[in-house]
């Protein structure tokens, strides 16, 4: 079995989000898709209020764990038996980052290997932070989230 580790803040998890796991899906047989608590940011959504929301969006998925991650993704990886990171890249300043994230997780563990994955097209553009940002706004979050996770940002931010 192909399986590979999905981490991420998902504060919230938005369609772009989503595209990543179904083509992720097209490549490994098990994804964990693990919602970690990122030091430097603020979640607004709590770590198991991202993981219901991931949960209840990803349900019918066939091969999708979710789980929480805390530590070093490559390691917790290797625990799960999922040799492989997979990270979604929308633009060039993303990367920047995230290979900068992958030489460095090669360096910790090379048994580890990271691959990246671009959203289609009409997702390219979407952040968690851009999403509440147009939520706390009073915009549209039509297309942009799935219909659960609008209406959790809409209670959050009331």
């Amino acid at each position: 079995m192909r399986s590979a580790v999905y981490p991420g803040t998902f504060d919230p998890v938005t369609n772009g989000h989503l595209d990543v796991i179904k083509r992720a899906l097209t490549v490994f047989d098990r994804l964990i898709v693990a919602v970690a608590a990122n030091q430097r940011k603020s979640p607004l959504f709590t770590a198991e209020e991202r993981m219901s929301m991931l949960k209840q969006a990803t349900k019918g998925l066939r091969g999708v764990e979710v789980d929480s991650v805390e530590g070093l993704v490559v390691d917790y990886a290797l625990r799960r038996k999922a040799p492989v990171v997979v990270r979604g890249l929308r633009a060039v300043s993303d990367f920047e980052y995230e290979l900068q994230m992958a030489l460095m997780n090669r360096n910790l563990n090379p048994r580890v290997d990271t691959i990246f994955l671009m959203p289609s097209q009409q997702h390219i553009y979407l952040n968690s932070g851009m999403v509440k940002e147009i939520a706390s706004l009073g915009g549209s979050l039509a297309g942009l989230v799935p219909p659960a996770v609008a209406r959790a940002l809409l209670r959050k931010l009331a």
